[in-house]
Parts: structure tokens; sequence; C-alpha cells
């Protein structure tokens, strides 16, 4: 049984949910999750939980991500990406300056607000946006507020010109941050229809493209006994938040999990981590109804 987590690099033509059954069969065990969906189209890094792993993806699934995404100016499709049906063409000579480009990714930089695509995981009124989009209806889309940290533009050249522009950007962003409708607000800004030509997930929280394997590489390192080095410890994920190892005074209360007095250290922080002989063992966060207190939110096997 493996413990940990796998950073797979997911190739494209394959779903999330794909890989995660590929890999029960792999490593013959049924605790595993991925975190976070990638489209299929779409190829990079996913972090995978194994065994009691999976009690942290949602805080992977929360860390920041990088991308490196190709726009494409001059139509638009129904998905926002390469896959959809063209919805508007402008067939006219464009022109755009290094300069201008960058004006526009630099107004999309810090806070903006997305409204999530048709073709999206994202519910409205207990059904999936892309359920509506199939059955050809349009629905009002709640917006949300989403950061860019970085947005920065991989080409060189000075001069961007033809009917169709393409250029390539590095995106650094918050959870739940559309790419396909970033390339959009691009194309709005520079005044044409726009989608996402292609896009790899370079990193995914704390875990990067370096650190990956392919499913076949996954079957390789299994038959040569060698996965085990490819794992990363469960800590890997948690590296965000203070960790305290456990004393004799202490391990009797965190290991059974009990309501205690809060530590100095959740003034600063809102969760801290225990550890025993440097393993996670518990997360503890302050208690929402008593004061000074703290109780486990994660707890964790020896």
């Amino acid at each position: 049984m493996y413990e940990g987590i796998l950073p797979l690099w997911k190739e494209k033509g394959m779903t999330s949910h794909d890989c995660v059954f590929k890999l029960r069969k792999l490593l013959k065990m049924k605790r595993i999750g991925h975190t976070g969906t990638l489209d299929p189209s779409v190829e990079g890094v996913l972090p995978i939980c194994l065994g009691q792993a999976t009690k942290v993806s949602e805080y992977i699934m929360n860390e920041g991500k990088t991308y490196i995404a190709t726009v494409s100016i001059g139509s638009s499709t129904s998905t926002e990406d390469a896959d959809g049906e063209i919805i508007e063409q402008n067939k006219e000579d464009k022109h755009f300056s290094k300069a201008q480009i960058l004006e526009v990714l630099k107004q999309l930089t810090g806070e903006i607000t997305q409204t999530p695509p048709m073709f999206s995981a994202v519910k409205v009124n207990g059904k999936k946006l892309y359920e509506y989009a199939r059955e050809g209806k349009e629905v009002e889309r709640p917006s949300r507020q989403v950061t860019i940290y970085k947005l920065i533009l991989l080409d060189e050249q000075e001069e961007f010109s033809g009917e169709n522009v393409t250029f390539t950007i590095e995106i650094g962003c918050s959870k739940g941050t559309y790419i396909r409708t970033l390339a959009v607000q691009i194309g709005e800004l520079l005044g044409y229809p726009a989608h996402m030509a292609s896009l790899v997930r370079t990193t995914s929280g704390n875990f990067t493209r370096e650190q990956c394997l392919t499913l076949q590489e996954v079957q390789q390192a299994i038959e040569n006994n060698l996965l085990d080095h490819a794992i990363l410890p469960l800590k890997e994920a948690l590296g965000h938040w203070p960790s305290i190892e456990i004393t004799d005074d202490t391990k009797k209360s965190i290991t059974n999990g009990q309501v205690v007095e809060s530590h100095p250290l959740l003034e600063m922080n809102d969760k801290i981590i225990y550890t025993l002989n440097a393993n996670p063992i518990a997360i503890y966060i302050k208690h929402p109804t008593k004061d000074g207190m703290m109780k486990p939110e994660k707890m964790f096997s020896a």
C-alpha cells in the first residue's frame, strides 16, 4: 500500500478521472484521489494523493497554479478553447506591438473578475454549467474574484500581425481561475474575439513538472520496484504551516484528537501541524466556539 503524493504528468486526451482509474489498477489500491480537474486537451502537473494523503487533497487544490498558455486572437469559440465551435471570427489583418500586449497583461494582473464559461463544471441550481450548455441553454452565471499573481509574455518579437495572431504567456494564479476566460479577456482588451489555443500546467502548489512521472513511467517504476522514490511524503502538501513535534506531555491528547488549549502559533497561522518522528499526526485549527481552545481538523495514523 502506497502512502503520499505522486506528482503525475497528465497527458493530453485523458480526463483527470481517467488517470485515477488507471492508477487504481496499476497500484492495486482504491484510496486514490486527484487534486483538481484538468480538461482532456490540457496537459500538466496533477498531484495524485495516495492513502491517507487523500485527506489533504483539498489543501493542494486551494494552492496557486502556474500555466503556460497560447492565446489566439481573431476568433472566439463556444468553449473558449480550441475544442469548441467558432462563434465569432474577425478576418481583418491585425497589428499589435509588444508594448500593447504588455499593457493589456498589466491590466489583467492582480485581482480580477471572471464569469465562468458555460462549458465548465461550476454548478448553478445543483446542475453543472456544461450540462445546461449541452442542452443548448444559457443560464446566468455567478461572477467570481480571482487573483493573477503574474502574467508574462514569453514571445520576444516586437510586432505581432496577421489574420490570426497568437502569443504565449505564463500565468501564476489563484484557485478558481479560468485560463480560457483570461484568453477571452485579453482579446476583449485588444478589441478582437479570442480563445485559448493550448494550455500546460507547469506547477500545482509546491509540485513541479520536474517531479512528475507520466502513467507509462509510473508503470515502469512499479516493474523496477522504484515507485517509492517518486512518491513524496504527506508533509510536502503541508509546508505552508508551522509544524510542532509532539512531546511526551502532548502525545496522548494530540494523538487522540482532543480539544486542547490553543497554541500561540495559531495567532499568526490558520493551521498548525503536529508531527511524530517528523510525520504529520494531526492538523489543528482554532476552535470555532471555544475561546482559547483548538481542535483537530484532520487526523492521520502513525
